[in-house]
């Protein structure tokens, strides 16, 4: 497993940008499909998009498509969420998850192929 702290999270007014990381520890990162996830009041967690290990493939949730986007840096150990167009209904606790060893992208929705997920953070969209 990896350890996964996000960070970036905030008040923001519909229609605006926030960027969202999320760090990792252990050896395993720079090989993982990383996904990242939200769950809002009332809701089940839900499937927000998921990156490659390499960078080469991502996919999105229908509902975010063309408005957010996922990064990562090996390097660095980190993953990335960037934003835009926020709507009221994107509030909610945002989760970066670490997919098992050796899965690819495909199937990056399903929660039970990550085995580490971070605390979450909080994202309040404002109409």
């Amino acid at each position: 497993q990896v350890q996964l702290v996000e960070s970036g999270g905030g008040l923001v007014q519909a229609g605006g940008s926030l960027r969202l990381s999320c760090a990792a520890s252990g050896r395993t990162f720079s090989i993982r499909v990383m996904g990242w996830f939200r769950h809002a009041p009332g809701n089940e967690r839900e499937f927000v998009g998921a990156i490659s290990w390499s960078s080469v493939g991502s996919s999105y949730a229908d509902s975010v498509k063309g408005r957010f986007a996922i990064s990562r840096d090996n390097a660095k150990n980190t993953v990335y969420l960037q934003m835009n167009s926020l709507k009221p209904v994107g509030t909610a606790v945002y989760y970066c998850a670490a997919k098992r060893p050796g899965l690819l992208l495909p199937g990056s929705n399903i929660q039970a192929t990550y085995d580490s997920w971070g605390q979450g953070t909080q994202v309040t969209v404002s109409s």
